[in-house]
């Protein structure tokens, strides 16, 4: 009996049930601020988490990669990446403290780590947490779109995603096999969750660039990884790329992903812009969707494999 609660509520996990998620929207956290507090969540990412709270394999990974991050975090970080300061690259450390600013969180710490992989990250607890950026982004990248990218890992810090992201490092890339063999279910729930969280995090990188196409074609960008090519990146042309995917098998290699695939993140950022949320951020004027027509519209993109 126990055990088939159990699974019950692991395939929560899996499955969207979009229709009660909205009935529990009124559990967030209150609106206000700069960008409505975090009323631009995705309401998929926030009760997924709240779920966690009572599964005990995501409890176990949380509680092993919290000591391990901070035993070995920030000594790794500081010998082999170099920190980003006033002094030391003041332009990244200026577009950290804007996105910083505009979400109402506190300047997290960030690092250049040398990679020619077009990436960034964020991990360490929810009180002390640090963002990794990729030496190929800084490169490749310019300054608005590094802002979004960079707002959208301060929306991980700003969201509470942090601790459960160095929980997926930890049971992904650090457990020995015999012990990650044990925190499988943790892995495949942390998986799910992560691509309802990248949602959420797309939006906070758009609130701080304020910029649509700045911040889609920052996206693209991570697929494409060719300076060469950029000025010929057609949109409507990639976008079109979704319609031939989403009756394909190979969709399903999703459930295994990290991050939704990029097109859907693409149209789900676009059906963001059109909220009034956004819109009265941006000072584009009245009007727009509710973030829970959004939220409605974003499901149908990602329920497929939730």
């Amino acid at each position: 009996m126990r055990i088939r609660h159990y699974s019950a509520r692991m395939a929560d996990v899996g499955a969207l049930n979009f229709t009660g998620f909205i009935e529990r929207r009124n559990e967030r956290l209150p609106e206000g601020g700069k960008n409505g507090g975090r009323g631009y969540a995705y309401i998929s990412d926030r009760n997924t988490e709240k779920l966690f709270e009572t599964l005990k394999p995501v409890e176990v990974a949380v509680r092993a990669a919290v000591k391990l991050s901070e035993a070995y975090g920030k000594s790794e970080l500081l010998g082999h990446s170099v920190k980003v300061g006033p002094r030391q690259f003041p332009r990244v450390d200026a577009l950290a403290k804007r996105a910083a600013e505009t979400l109402g969180i506190k300047p997290p710490t960030v690092y250049i780590v040398n990679s020619p992989v077009m990436n960034a990250a964020t991990f360490g607890t929810n009180e002390n947490s640090v963002i990794m950026l990729h030496s190929a982004l800084v490169d490749h990248f310019s300054d608005e779109e590094l802002l979004s990218v960079i707002g959208h890992e301060c929306g991980h810090i700003h969201n509470s995603h942090v601790v459960y992201l160095t929980a997926l490092h930890y049971v992904r890339f650090m457990a020995g096999a015999m012990f990650r063999a044990l925190l499988a279910p943790a892995e495949i729930a942390l998986m799910g969750w992560l691509r309802r969280a990248e949602i959420t995090s797309d939006r906070a990188g758009l609130l701080c660039c304020k910029n649509i196409d700045v911040a889609t074609r920052a996206l693209t960008k991570l697929a494409l990884g060719s300076s060469k090519l950029y000025d010929q990146l057609n949109m409507e042309a990639f976008m079109e790329q979704y319609e031939e995917m989403r009756d394909g098998l190979g969709r399903f290699s999703e459930v295994r992903a990290s991050h939704p695939m990029l097109p859907k993140r693409v149209i789900a950022l676009r059906h963001f812009s059109e909220s009034e949320l956004y819109r009265t951020h941006a000072k584009l004027g009245p009007g727009g969707l509710t973030i829970d027509q959004v939220d409605e519209r974003v499901h149908e993109i990602i329920k497929v494999l939730g």
